[in-house]
């Protein structure tokens, strides 16, 4: 990989966001995912991703782990590890424009899904937790863990799924690090099997680690100024942005 300045400067920037959606907005993740896809091939984007990731979840779980809501992690974990292997296997035999209609429609469909059934409850107190089918919990374990091989593109499945449990933002937050962390250090000897990880791409992960750590940082401070309403709002909205920008390509 060779950079120029301006695209180094790109990188950081997008390095930034990753940590910035772990620690303080989670629905700004597919910021980051437009951006490197845009400076190198799209497969490629999602394997060198995959570190810069990771470090930003070390930062969020150690910053938000006693929030976490273990229940929830049970009910996915089994499913999202079937959807990694899925996604796997689809590798092999979609193509990028392919995947990102794929992982497009299905974001969109869930944040529609999410708007009809807040609607339909509107008068259900904000501290109870909606009744869902049994589907529910497998379907998103299952879209989670594919769309994030395919395209690292779970953090809006997640959003919506936590979204609809009706956590605060704390238990939200510090549900989804354990979640993505556990999930990102699964993927990690699939993408290696499939060349998306190499000792060169790791290297500049290492360089590019800083803008990371600053930007989960900056998410820890923004994090507490947000209210929840706000929180909430924010996760959809750009959930259903990162499907629309999906979809056009």
């Amino acid at each position: 990989m060779n950079f120029d300045p301006a695209t180094w400067a790109l990188a950081a920037f997008a390095a930034a966001i990753v940590g910035l959606s772990k620690t303080g907005v989670p629905g700004i993740g597919m910021l980051f995912v437009a951006i490197f896809a845009n400076i190198m091939p799209t497969k490629a984007a999602s394997g060198f991703v995959l570190p810069l990731l990771i470090f930003g979840d070390l930062v969020a779980v150690l910053s938000y782990r006693r929030h976490t809501e273990w229940s929830h992690l049970r009910r996915l974990f089994l499913w999202t590890g079937l959807g990694v292997v899925l996604g796997t296997l689809a590798m092999e035999h979609i193509d990028n424009r392919q995947a990102q209609l794929l992982v497009g429609g299905i974001i969109l469909a869930l944040v529609a899904l999410h708007v009809w059934r807040k609607r339909r409850a509107g008068a259900t107190p904000a501290e109870e937790a909606p009744t869902h089918g049994a589907w529910f919990a497998p379907t998103i374990g299952v879209l989670a863990g594919f769309t994030t091989l395919i395209a690292n593109a779970a953090g809006p499945l997640m959003a919506i799924y936590l979204l609809s449990m009706r956590l605060p933002k704390m238990a939200f937050v510090g549900t989804s690090a354990v979640f993505f962390l556990l999930l990102n250090l699964f993927k990690v000897p699939f993408m290696v099997g499939l060349g998306l990880i190499t000792v060169e791409s790791f290297r500049f992960n290492l360089l590019l680690a800083p803008a990371v750590f600053g930007g989960a940082l900056l998410g820890r401070w923004l994090l507490p100024k947000v209210s929840q309403a706000w929180f909430e709002r924010l996760a959809l909205l750009l959930s259903a942005a990162a499907g629309l920008k999906l979809l056009a390509g």
